[in-house]
């Protein structure tokens, strides 16, 4: 995605390893190093350092895409290295369990095991989605992360090898319709704080168990 040799896969698919090694679509072999990760967003970067002019592709916005749009799935299933499959965007704003930033792209491209890295391409050749995960126990529901989620964290996992975030230290939970009559609320617009985390920036900013947030 850089002409520098900046790659970004899945944190999952480089966590943890002794080495990377890259084939490019000419069949030759990079040495590759790690340059930043965030497991919350299960985005990576890596970099090779290649002699040859290495093709950049182009990001597109994710937030335009919408569901019935075709978009095409590359990765690497099985081993099956350069592989293409092409469907529709499923849905989209998916959480399926795996972070507190969950908000998937979900398509009918086929996915398997080793799909994980690859891009999601809108029809004009842009990157709206980093393949990420599957249901294996479905027939082609595959999960990406939206680019324009990746897009936020790439300069400071670049610059820095990870991700700062703020943290305000509550534990939030929506307002029912009974919780909110029994607080003498007259809707239930607002989140209701659950917890106040021990020594986190909500305890002397006074925010209380019980309290109601209705903006910030």
């Amino acid at each position: 995605i850089y002409d520098d040799g900046i790659i970004v896969t899945n944190n999952h698919v480089e966590d943890g390893v002794d080495w990377i090694r890259v084939v490019l679509s000419d069949g030759s072999e990079q040495e590759a190093e790690i340059v930043g990760q965030d497991p919350k967003t299960d985005i990576a970067l890596i970099r090779v350092k290649s002699d040859k002019p290495l093709f950049v592709l182009p990001l597109g916005n994710s937030d335009t895409v919408r569901p019935g749009e075709w978009v095409v799935a590359i990765g690497n299933p099985f081993g099956l290295d350069h592989t293409v499959t092409v469907g529709i965007v499923s849905a989209k704003g998916r959480d399926i369990g795996r972070g507190p930033y969950d908000d998937y792209i979900q398509t009918d491209a086929a996915m398997n095991p080793g799909n994980s890295g690859g891009p999601l391409l809108n029809m004009r050749g842009e990157v709206v989605g980093n393949n990420a995960a599957i249901n294996p126990e479905a027939n082609t529901i595959g999960f990406a992360v939206p680019i324009n989620l990746a897009k936020e964290i790439l300069p400071e996992l670049r610059e820095h090898g990870r991700v700062t975030r703020g943290w305000l230290g509550v534990g939030v939970q929506p307002l029912s319709p009974e919780t909110a009559a029994a607080l003498g609320l007259e809707d239930t617009k607002g989140a209701l704080v659950s917890q106040v985390h021990e020594g986190s920036p909500a305890e002397p900013a006074d925010i209380r168990r019980g309290d109601v947030i209705i903006g910030y």
